[in-house]
């Protein structure tokens, strides 16, 4: 039986789509597979790592009739990656494997049975479904993903927060040592839900949602997310525990302020970056009349200084920083002008986009 017949782009960039969440060393090999189950010209392809699970349907030629088996993933995708765009590519049921045939290449695949895939549980009641534009949330998780902790013990802190309340949808990271905030505005109004996403998740979601037109489907249930777009369907488990209360982190009222160019400040964080020691980040932010005076050194006793005119009239600050900090925060944001407020050398600093309250961030200082 020909379960499918199709072009190599179009398999590969269905395969592609679901395969990022398959592991390469798994306890249960049948993980390392993707279930197709063909029902008439519709194929279904899906993934799972027991925690996230991937489904995309696409309409494919082959033989009339249902099918169901799985297949390795990464094989699939090395093979179709060999092969020209233009190929037409079919796969063929053999007993207990798959013949998979390009031109004059022939690959004979071993399968494994489609009823030892182990599907992601559902979750019984999930909450309303509400939609922002892909592009939305696509933007919301750059602007805050780069604070999220890696390998932390709270564990918690190793994902995004979602909160979703009224008509506002806000994404909160951290890692202790800095917080980034970021918020959009919901079509409809719904009942405040608030759930933590794992960083695979969090990571899986960046690479597949796309800047084209297109809105994503959010439902949370107690354990479980559910994401629909473009096609897909995306199911995940959340990481329970509580969230630091994000409000009590972000200053208020610092009566030091000042607005500034964003890529004159990145450029100059990053050239004295160089100076800084591999362990010791730091970098010194002195602030006194019309200049912003930024320093670095390091162990060979190298120094770095860079300076900008600004327009501030507020007290003299001396404050250090880990300029990775500073850098990743002006990296993912594409503002001309940024705001920092400050209170004094030991109080962290709040980085927030001049006339707009949709992002913050917040940076501790550190001692140099």
């Amino acid at each position: 039986m020909i379960v499918l017949k199709a072009t190599q782009e179009k398999l590969l960039s269905v395969l592609q789509s679901v395969a990022g969440i398959v592991e390469k060393r798994h306890t249960l090999p049948i993980l390392a597979n993707v279930l197709l189950r063909k029902t008439g010209k519709d194929i279904q392809f899906t993934t799972s790592d027991l925690e996230i699970q991937i489904r995309t349907t696409a309409d494919m030629d082959g033989d009339a009739g249902s099918y169901t088996t799985t297949i390795g993933a990464r094989k699939l995708i090395d093979i179709l990656r060999t092969m020209p765009s233009d190929q037409t590519v079919t796969i063929e049921s053999n007993q207990n494997k798959v013949i998979m045939k390009g031109g004059k290449s022939r690959f004979t695949l071993q399968t494994l049975p489609a009823e030892d895939f182990p599907l992601v549980q559902e979750a019984p009641s999930f909450g309303p479904v509400f939609s922002v534009p892909q592009k939305t949330l696509k933007d919301l998780l750059n602007q805050v993903s780069f604070a999220m902790a890696v390998h932390d013990i709270r564990y918690y802190l190793n994902g995004i927060l979602f909160v979703a309340e009224g008509k506002q949808l806000s994404l909160v990271a951290t890692d202790g040592h800095r917080l980034a905030y970021a918020s959009a505005t919901l079509d409809v109004e719904v009942p405040r839900q608030e759930v933590i996403l794992p960083r695979k998740t969090v990571l899986e979601l960046q690479r597949l949602l796309s800047d084209a037109e297109g809105a994503i489907e959010m439902q949370f249930a107690n354990n479980q997310a559910k994401f629909a777009f473009g096609g897909m369907e995306f199911v995940t488990k959340l990481v329970e525990g509580k969230f630091p209360d994000y409000n009590r982190v972000i200053p208020k009222n610092h009566k030091n302020a000042v607005t500034l160019g964003r890529a004159p400040l990145l450029a100059s964080l990053q050239r004295t970056a160089i100076l800084t020691s591999e362990k010791f980040k730091g970098v010194r932010l002195n602030l006194d009349g019309g200049t912003l005076r930024v320093a670095s050194n390091n162990a060979e006793q190298e120094e770095a200084v860079d300076e900008l005119d600004i327009d501030y009239g507020g007290e003299a600050i001396e404050i250090g920083f880990n300029v990775t900090y500073l850098i990743d925060a002006l990296a993912n944001m594409d503002q001309d002008m940024v705001k920092m407020e400050l209170a004094d050398a030991n109080s962290s600093a709040l980085i927030t986009i001049p006339e707009n309250q949709s992002f913050k961030y917040v940076v501790m200082p550190m001692r140099i």
